[in-house]
C-alpha cells in the first residue's frame, strides 16, 4: 500500500514525462496544490523532495520546485581551443548586420540576438516610471542633458556599484547608448588604427564591430568555457605582441557564459599592471548569475588600476531604453569630451525613469525574480537541444546570462544552417560571427552557433528547435 506522497510523486512524474510540465518549467507551489488537491502541505513537499530525489525537479531558493532537464546533451570540452593566436584585422562583420534584421522581426522565431522577450522584463515597472518623468518633468525633457548623463542615474549607479565593491564617484560614471557605446568610447580613448587589442575567442560580435570600425587589430586569445580566459595564455600573448589593451568579459561571458575566478581575475590585472596595459571590462550580465553571490568586477578587485568598466541595462531592464555607462577615473575627462563629439548626451527620459526603478529598490526584486527564469530557460532550451539535435552535439554549461554556445556536429556548416532556418522564418547567430574574420566557410567556428534562451518558453520554441534539429540531420544526409 503506497503512502498519499507517493501516488502524488507518481502523478506528477506522469505529468513530467508527458510533457504537461516543461523542462525549467515551474510545478504549482507547495500550499497551492495542497489547497487544490486538498492534501497537507508536508505531504506536498514530501512528493515533490521524492521526485528531487529521482532527478525529476530541483529546488530553487524561495522560487519553488522546477522541472530538471532530463535530456542534457554533452558539455563542451574544458580544455583550450588549439589555435594560433596572430593579430588580424577585424572583417566581415557585416554578415551580423544581415542576420539582425531577421532577428528584428516579429515574424520569426529569434533565436539569434541577445535580446530578452517582453516576459523577462519588469514592463509595469517601467511603465509607471516613465509616466511620472513625463508627467513631473516636462521641461527638462525638451533639453540636451548634460554629456556625462543625469545625476539622478550616475548616482544610483555609483550606489550599486559600492554594494558590489567598486566604490566610485557618480562624476565619473558617463552614461552611454547602451554598452556598445561605452565599448566605442573606451577603445576609442586609449588605442589608434592598427593597435592591436586582446580579446576573448569566441568573442562577442557586437565588441569585434567595434574593433572593425576602429581599424584595430584582434588578437583571440582561446578561453576555456567555463573559467574564461587563462592568465598563462595571455601572459604569452603579452610577451609576442605590442598589445594596447585588453577587452574581457570576466562575468558570464557571451557567448561561452563562463566565470573567471577572483584568482584568475587577480592574476590577469597583475599581468595588464605590469606592462601598463589598460583594461576594458564589459560587465552586461554580471547581475545574471545563476547561483550565489554576484561575482565582483575586476574594477572592485584593483580600484587604482587602468580600467574602464562598462555596462548597460539593456539585459535587465530593456534593451530599447538603450542605456549603458562606464567608469574610468583616469580618462572621465577625456571620456565625457569623446561622448560629446559623438552626440551630445543620452536622452533624459529614459535616465530619469531608470534612476526611479534603481531608487524604488524594484530592480534587485526584478533580478530575484528573473535569474531563476533565465537558469530555468537555458536547462529547458539545453534540454531540448539534447533530445532534438544529432548525436555529437555539445553544448555551454553557462552560469549565467541567458545565451547557450553549441558545438555542432563537425560536418554541419553553421552559417548555411542560420541561411536555413531564415527560410523557415528562425533567426540563429552562426558562430563565425564570433570570430574576428568572420567568413562564411572558414573552420573558425564553422561548427558552431548561439542561440538565445530569453524567449518565450512554448511550443513555438519547441518546433523551432525541432526544425533546427531536423536541419542538421539533413547536411548530415548530404
Amino acid at each position: 500500500m503506497s503512502f498519499r506522497y507517493q501516488q502524488l510523486a507518481a502523478e506528477l512524474q506522469q505529468q513530467i514525462e508527458l510533457g504537461q510540465y516543461g523542462c525549467g518549467e515551474r510545478l504549482p507551489g507547495v500550499r497551492e496544490l495542497a489547497k487544490r488537491r486538498s492534501l497537507s502541505i508536508s505531504t506536498v513537499v514530501a512528493s515533490y523532495r521524492r521526485l528531487e530525489a529521482d532527478g525529476y525537479l530541483q529546488a530553487n531558493n524561495r522560487s519553488g520546485y522546477f522541472v530538471k532537464a532530463r535530456h542534457q546533451p554533452p558539455p563542451l570540452s574544458s580544455a583550450l581551443l588549439q589555435q594560433a593566436a596572430v593579430p588580424s584585422l577585424v572583417c566581415s562583420q557585416q554578415i551580423a548586420l544581415s542576420l539582425s534584421k531577421a532577428a528584428a522581426d516579429p515574424a520569426y522565431m529569434r533565436l539569434g540576438a541577445a535580446v530578452p522577450a517582453a516576459v523577462y522584463l519588469p514592463q509595469h515597472a517601467l511603465q509607471k516610471a516613465l509616466q511620472q518623468v513625463i508627467k513631473t518633468e516636462p521641461a527638462r525633457l525638451m533639453r540636451y542633458e548634460a554629456s556625462r548623463g543625469a545625476p539622478e542615474l550616475r548616482r544610483e549607479i555609483a550606489r550599486r556599484m559600492a554594494l558590489h565593491g567598486a566604490v566610485v564617484s557618480q562624476d565619473d560614471v558617463i552614461i552611454t547608448n547602451g554598452c556598445q557605446e561605452a565599448l566605442m568610447l573606451s577603445l576609442t580613448a586609449v588605442t589608434q588604427p592598427g593597435d592591436v587589442v586582446v580579446i576573448e575567442s569566441p568573442a562577442f560580435y557586437g565588441l569585434l564591430q567595434a574593433l572593425e570600425a576602429a581599424g584595430l587589430k584582434a588578437l583571440a586569445l582561446p578561453t576555456n568555457a567555463q573559467t574564461g580566459m587563462a592568465p598563462d595564455v595571455l601572459e604569452q600573448a603579452l610577451e609576442q605582441w605590442p598589445v594596447k589593451a585588453c577587452v574581457l568579459i570576466a562575468n558570464y561571458s557571451n557567448p561561452l557564459g563562463s566565470l573567471i575566478p577572483d584568482a584568475n581575475k587577480k592574476r590577469i590585472l597583475k599581468l595588464l599592471a605590469k606592462r601598463g596595459i589598460p583594461l576594458i571590462e564589459d560587465d552586461t550580465y554580471g547581475d545574471l548569475g545563476f547561483a550565489g553571490p554576484r561575482p565582483g568586477s575586476c574594477l572592485a578587485l584593483a580600484p587604482q588600476q587602468d580600467i574602464f568598466y562598462c555596462s548597460t541595462f539593456s539585459k535587465t531592464l530593456s534593451p530599447d531604453l538603450r542605456l549603458g555607462w562606464v567608469i574610468a577615473p583616469k580618462h572621465t575627462a577625456k571620456l565625457e569630451y569623446l561622448k560629446f563629439i559623438s552626440n551630445i548626451s543620452t536622452a533624459a527620459l529614459p535616465q530619469l525613469a531608470v534612476a526611479k526603478v534603481l531608487q524604488s529598490g524594484q530592480y534587485e526584486r526584478h533580478l530575484r525574480q528573473v535569474r531563476p527564469q533565465y537558469e530555468a530557460a537555458v536547462q529547458r532550451v539545453s534540454s531540448s537541444i539534447g533530445r532534438l539535435f544529432p548525436p555529437g552535439t555539445r553544448v555551454s554549461q553557462p552560469q549565467g546570462g541567458f545565451v547557450l554556445w553549441v558545438e555542432l556536429p563537425h560536418a554541419v556548416d553553421g552559417y548555411a544552417l542560420a541561411q536555413q532556418a531564415l527560410a523557415e522564418h528562425i533567426s540563429i547567430a552562426p558562430g563565425v560571427i564570433f570570430s574576428p574574420a568572420a567568413v562564411t566557410g572558414s573552420a573558425h567556428y564553422r561548427n558552431f552557433i548561439r542561440l538565445n534562451c530569453a524567449i518565450e518558453q512554448d511550443a513555438r520554441l519547441e518546433r523551432a528547435l525541432q526544425t533546427l534539429g531536423q536541419l542538421c540531420q539533413q547536411q548530415l544526409n548530404r
